[in-house]
Protein backbone atom coordinates (compact mmCIF):
# COMPACT_ATOMS: atom_id res chain seq x y z
CA UNK A 1 0.00 0.00 0.00
CA UNK A 2 3.24 2.49 -0.58
CA UNK A 3 1.80 3.85 -3.52
CA UNK A 4 -1.38 5.25 -1.81
CA UNK A 5 -1.58 8.20 0.37
CA UNK A 6 -2.58 7.71 4.13
CA UNK A 7 -6.46 9.25 3.41
CA UNK A 8 -6.76 6.84 0.32
CA UNK A 9 -5.36 4.31 2.45
CA UNK A 10 -7.93 4.61 4.87
CA UNK A 11 -10.70 4.88 2.36
CA UNK A 12 -9.18 1.78 0.91
CA UNK A 13 -9.67 -0.03 4.30
CA UNK A 14 -13.24 1.29 5.19
CA UNK A 15 -14.51 -0.13 1.95
CA UNK A 16 -12.81 -3.17 2.00
CA UNK A 17 -14.98 -3.66 5.68
CA UNK A 18 -18.11 -3.46 3.58
CA UNK A 19 -20.12 -7.11 3.05
CA UNK A 20 -19.50 -8.21 -0.70
CA UNK A 21 -16.36 -5.91 -1.10
CA UNK A 22 -12.77 -6.95 -2.01
CA UNK A 23 -9.86 -5.12 -1.54
CA UNK A 24 -9.72 -4.47 -5.49
CA UNK A 25 -13.53 -3.17 -5.32
CA UNK A 26 -12.73 -0.86 -2.30
CA UNK A 27 -9.66 0.70 -4.36
CA UNK A 28 -12.36 1.19 -7.42
CA UNK A 29 -14.60 2.67 -5.21
CA UNK A 30 -12.10 4.90 -3.60
CA UNK A 31 -10.91 5.97 -7.26
CA UNK A 32 -14.38 6.72 -7.84
CA UNK A 33 -14.89 9.03 -4.86
CA UNK A 34 -11.56 10.74 -5.65
CA UNK A 35 -12.79 10.85 -9.34
CA UNK A 36 -15.88 12.94 -8.48
CA UNK A 37 -17.15 16.35 -7.93
CA UNK A 38 -16.44 17.24 -3.80
CA UNK A 39 -20.29 17.91 -3.51
CA UNK A 40 -21.25 14.51 -4.39
CA UNK A 41 -18.79 12.80 -1.82
CA UNK A 42 -19.67 15.21 0.57
CA UNK A 43 -23.55 14.07 -0.16
CA UNK A 44 -22.51 10.04 0.47
CA UNK A 45 -20.81 11.00 3.52
CA UNK A 46 -23.82 13.08 4.59
CA UNK A 47 -26.04 10.43 4.12
CA UNK A 48 -24.15 7.84 5.86
CA UNK A 49 -24.04 10.41 8.83
CA UNK A 50 -27.79 11.32 8.71
CA UNK A 51 -28.16 7.21 9.02
CA UNK A 52 -26.35 6.66 11.70
CA UNK A 53 -27.83 9.33 13.41
CA UNK A 54 -31.42 9.15 12.33
CA UNK A 55 -32.39 5.65 11.65
CA UNK A 56 -33.23 3.18 14.65
CA UNK A 57 -35.55 0.29 15.32
CA UNK A 58 -39.26 0.54 15.14
CA UNK A 59 -40.67 0.31 19.21
CA UNK A 60 -43.50 -2.02 17.64
CA UNK A 61 -41.82 -4.13 14.99
CA UNK A 62 -38.52 -3.59 14.72
CA UNK A 63 -38.67 -2.46 11.22
CA UNK A 64 -36.22 0.31 10.33
CA UNK A 65 -37.54 3.77 11.52
CA UNK A 66 -36.58 7.80 11.69
CA UNK A 67 -39.49 7.94 14.01
CA UNK A 68 -40.61 6.08 16.91
CA UNK A 69 -42.47 3.67 14.74
CA UNK A 70 -41.85 2.93 11.05
CA UNK A 71 -44.12 4.03 8.35
CA UNK A 72 -46.17 0.68 8.16
CA UNK A 73 -47.01 0.29 11.87
CA UNK A 74 -48.79 3.91 11.73
CA UNK A 75 -50.52 3.37 8.24
CA UNK A 76 -54.04 2.94 9.59
CA UNK A 77 -54.61 0.97 6.48
CA UNK A 78 -52.97 -1.62 7.90
CA UNK A 79 -54.64 -4.85 9.24
CA UNK A 80 -53.34 -5.48 12.67
CA UNK A 81 -55.18 -8.53 12.67
CA UNK A 82 -52.09 -9.88 10.14
CA UNK A 83 -48.73 -10.30 11.50
CA UNK A 84 -45.92 -11.17 8.93
CA UNK A 85 -42.88 -12.73 10.91
CA UNK A 86 -39.13 -12.02 8.93
CA UNK A 87 -35.97 -12.29 10.15
CA UNK A 88 -34.21 -8.86 8.92
CA UNK A 89 -35.41 -5.46 8.21
CA UNK A 90 -34.42 -5.93 4.39
CA UNK A 91 -36.95 -9.67 4.49
CA UNK A 92 -39.63 -6.95 4.90
CA UNK A 93 -38.65 -4.66 2.08
CA UNK A 94 -38.88 -7.83 -0.52
CA UNK A 95 -42.07 -8.62 0.69
CA UNK A 96 -43.12 -4.83 0.38
CA UNK A 97 -42.08 -4.78 -3.11
CA UNK A 98 -44.19 -7.66 -3.82
CA UNK A 99 -47.54 -5.44 -3.15
CA UNK A 100 -49.62 -7.85 -1.75
CA UNK A 101 -49.19 -8.55 1.79
CA UNK A 102 -51.26 -5.84 3.92
CA UNK A 103 -50.92 -6.53 7.45
CA UNK A 104 -47.78 -5.63 9.57
CA UNK A 105 -44.60 -7.06 10.17
CA UNK A 106 -42.59 -8.50 13.27
CA UNK A 107 -38.37 -8.43 12.89
CA UNK A 108 -36.85 -10.88 14.72
CA UNK A 109 -33.25 -9.24 13.92
CA UNK A 110 -31.71 -12.44 12.87
CA UNK A 111 -32.64 -16.14 13.68
CA UNK A 112 -31.55 -18.68 16.15
CA UNK A 113 -28.20 -20.43 14.90
CA UNK A 114 -26.74 -22.36 18.02
CA UNK A 115 -23.81 -22.87 15.87
CA UNK A 116 -23.30 -19.11 15.97
CA UNK A 117 -24.06 -18.49 19.36
CA UNK A 118 -27.46 -16.79 18.78
CA UNK A 119 -30.30 -17.97 20.87
CA UNK A 120 -33.73 -17.09 21.36
CA UNK A 121 -33.06 -14.55 23.75
CA UNK A 122 -30.61 -12.36 21.48
CA UNK A 123 -34.03 -12.18 19.20
CA UNK A 124 -37.47 -9.88 19.33
CA UNK A 125 -39.29 -13.36 19.94
CA UNK A 126 -39.91 -12.29 23.38
CA UNK A 127 -41.53 -8.84 22.14
CA UNK A 128 -43.58 -10.95 19.20
CA UNK A 129 -44.78 -12.97 21.78
CA UNK A 130 -46.39 -10.02 23.74
CA UNK A 131 -48.12 -8.58 20.93
CA UNK A 132 -49.46 -11.73 20.92
CA UNK A 133 -50.68 -12.39 24.03
CA UNK A 134 -52.14 -8.55 23.78
CA UNK A 135 -54.78 -10.16 21.32
CA UNK A 136 -55.48 -8.27 18.59
CA UNK A 137 -53.38 -10.87 16.47
CA UNK A 138 -55.54 -13.34 14.63
CA UNK A 139 -52.73 -14.74 12.03
CA UNK A 140 -49.21 -15.45 11.98
CA UNK A 141 -47.53 -15.64 8.87
CA UNK A 142 -43.97 -17.48 9.68
CA UNK A 143 -41.59 -15.76 6.48
CA UNK A 144 -38.40 -16.67 8.27
CA UNK A 145 -36.42 -18.22 5.57
CA UNK A 146 -36.04 -21.68 4.05
CA UNK A 147 -32.88 -22.69 5.95
CA UNK A 148 -32.72 -25.07 8.91
CA UNK A 149 -32.20 -22.29 11.16
CA UNK A 150 -35.07 -20.05 9.94
CA UNK A 151 -36.95 -23.61 10.22
CA UNK A 152 -36.10 -24.02 13.92
CA UNK A 153 -37.38 -20.45 14.40
CA UNK A 154 -40.53 -20.64 13.05
CA UNK A 155 -40.80 -23.87 15.06
CA UNK A 156 -39.72 -22.40 18.32
CA UNK A 157 -42.38 -19.26 17.62
CA UNK A 158 -45.05 -21.80 16.95
CA UNK A 159 -44.27 -23.71 19.83
CA UNK A 160 -44.57 -20.43 22.53
CA UNK A 161 -47.48 -19.29 21.11
CA UNK A 162 -49.27 -22.78 20.61
CA UNK A 163 -51.83 -21.80 23.84
CA UNK A 164 -52.65 -18.63 21.62
CA UNK A 165 -55.60 -18.70 19.49
CA UNK A 166 -54.19 -17.36 16.56
CA UNK A 167 -53.55 -19.25 13.19
CA UNK A 168 -50.16 -19.73 12.74
CA UNK A 169 -49.45 -20.50 8.60
CA UNK A 170 -46.01 -20.27 6.62
CA UNK A 171 -45.17 -18.92 3.18
CA UNK A 172 -45.98 -21.58 0.34
CA UNK A 173 -42.92 -23.44 -1.22
CA UNK A 174 -42.18 -25.00 -3.81
CA UNK A 175 -41.61 -25.09 -8.02
CA UNK A 176 -41.58 -21.50 -9.41
CA UNK A 177 -43.62 -20.74 -12.79
CA UNK A 178 -41.55 -21.26 -15.83
CA UNK A 179 -39.35 -23.50 -13.98
CA UNK A 180 -38.26 -27.47 -14.92
CA UNK A 181 -38.61 -30.06 -12.87
CA UNK A 182 -35.49 -31.88 -13.32
CA UNK A 183 -32.81 -28.43 -12.41
CA UNK A 184 -35.20 -28.24 -8.77
CA UNK A 185 -33.21 -29.34 -5.83
CA UNK A 186 -35.08 -31.80 -3.79
CA UNK A 187 -35.74 -29.43 -0.58
CA UNK A 188 -37.72 -27.40 -3.17
CA UNK A 189 -39.51 -30.87 -4.91
CA UNK A 190 -40.43 -31.97 -1.03
CA UNK A 191 -41.92 -28.41 -0.17
CA UNK A 192 -44.06 -28.56 -3.40
CA UNK A 193 -45.26 -31.76 -3.09
CA UNK A 194 -46.31 -31.49 0.58
CA UNK A 195 -47.57 -28.35 -0.06
CA UNK A 196 -49.74 -29.22 -3.04
CA UNK A 197 -53.18 -27.83 -3.59
CA UNK A 198 -56.25 -28.73 -5.24
CA UNK A 199 -56.29 -28.20 -9.33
Amino acid sequence: MADFSASVTRLIDEFAKLPGIGKKSAERLAYHILRVPETEALGLASAIADVKQNVHHCAICYNLAEGVECAICRDPRRDPSLLCVVEQPRDLLALEQAGVFRGRYHVLMGRIAPLEGIGPDQLTIDALVKRVRAGDVREIIMATNPTLEGDGTALHISNLLGDQPVQITRLARGITTGSVLEFANKEILADAMTGRQKF
